[in-house]
């Protein structure tokens, strides 16, 4: 006798039961491994195991930043859902705890090679100085700070400086660093002599030291038969007349670099790579005239327009107005625009599009 013939499905879930096909349902909160698909400079797209890939994306994408820029395709983290589901279908994840995993990692190791690190004051009381290290909180006992900065220790607030870490919990949240270890390392009075000498504006030779996601420290040879040298902080607003994404893309540590001192005050030195390089617009009106066709790449879209590099440092902005309706952009297109209007003391370009087509609804 025929066996009876299997029922068509009539609902999804028969449908899937059918299939043997199990689709993975995720909940807020929950930790899960994915394999990155997908990375790009505003999200991360992971493979999760589910009906739809998760993205790490907005504020989840900025604050694990430093990690993400670790990343490759291929590679496997652990993430935390967010949202199960968004509008699209997308799983919402964040890298929060596995950024924090990596600062923890960094620190350890820190630590364990006596290497100076790189820190932000943020605050000073009778007990010490509370400091940002590798996005954790960290404190410097008064016990550890150098004779020049325990007579004011609010010197430190607002301020980036070097110091070494003494101890690591991560189980209490505990970073104790020392300053001192620094400051005291080489004798501050010849260190001090040193800097008097150099004088603000000039451009000097100088090597990548530290880099960190503020910037880098930069140390200046200044031709003493000694060997001794200066250090001053090359913040990443001054590394190149481009746009920076992060300091990594710019320099790396040993690289020989020319540096111009645009402040020297309380023996700290601020130095800049950008300005020791020629400003590109300063002879723009004369590259750029009015009319001229350019060709360059999208690096920002906004609800006015797109900005459009011709150069790194020189961008214009294509306004709304001139753009086609219809016409789509992303970043790293490459566009042919003329230019319109050149202001090159306010750093400003106007540019219109060169249309390659006839618009929709032209006559």
């Amino acid at each position: 006798m025929a066996s009876k013939k299997q029922s068509e499905p009539t609902t999804m879930a028969e449908l899937l039961a059918q299939s043997g096909v199990k689709i993975r349902g995720f909940s807020t909160g929950q930790k899960i491994k994915g394999k990155i698909i997908a990375k790009n400079s505003k999200s991360l797209i992971l493979d999760i195991g589910g009906k739809s890939e998760g993205v790490v994306t907005e504020k989840a994408y900025q604050e694990a930043y430093d990690l993400i820029k670790t990343l490759k395709v291929g590679d496997e983290v652990t993430v935390t859902v967010l949202i199960p589901e968004n509008r699209d279908g997308t799983v919402l994840l964040s890298l929060r705890q596995a950024a924090q995993e990596a600062s923890w990692g960094a620190l350890e190791r820190a630590k364990q090679n006596a290497t100076p690190v790189a820190v932000f004051g943020k605050g000073a009381n009778a007990s010490g100085v509370t400091v940002e290290v590798e996005n954790t909180l960290g404190f410097i006992p008064g016990s550890q700070l150098g004779r020049d900065v325990a007579k004011n220790p609010e010197e430190l607030i607002g301020k980036y400086f070097k110091a070494v870490i003494i101890e690591v919990d991560k189980l209490q949240n505990k970073v104790v660093l020392s300053e001192k270890a620094v400051s005291e390392a080489a004798d501050i009075k010849k260190a001090k002599e040193l800097i008097s000498k150099v004088k603000e504006g000039e451009v000097y030779d100088g090597e990548v030291t530290t880099v960190a996601n503020f910037g880098c420290f930069v140390k200046l040879h200044l031709g003493n038969a000694n060997g001794a040298f200066v250090e001053g902080l090359v913040h990443i607003s001054e590394l190149s007349w481009g746009k920076v994404g992060a300091t990594s893309d710019v320099v790396k540590e040993a690289d020989k670099v020319k540096v111009k001192v645009i402040g020297a005050h309380e023996g700290k030195l601020s130095l800049s790579i950008k300005q020791a390089l020629e400003d590109p617009w300063g002879e723009a009106d004369k590259k750029y005239k009015k009319e001229a066709k350019v060709t360059g790449k999208v690096t920002r879209i906004s609800d006015f327009g797109i900005f459009v590099q011709l150069e790194p440092g020189i961008e214009g902005l294509v306004h709304i107005t001139q753009i086609p309706h219809g016409k789509r952009f992303n970043e790293g297109d490459e566009v042919e625009c003329y230019v319109q209007e050149i202001d090159t003391n306010n750093k400003k370009m106007s540019l219109g599009l060169v249309l390659t087509t006839k618009p929709v609804g032209y006559k």
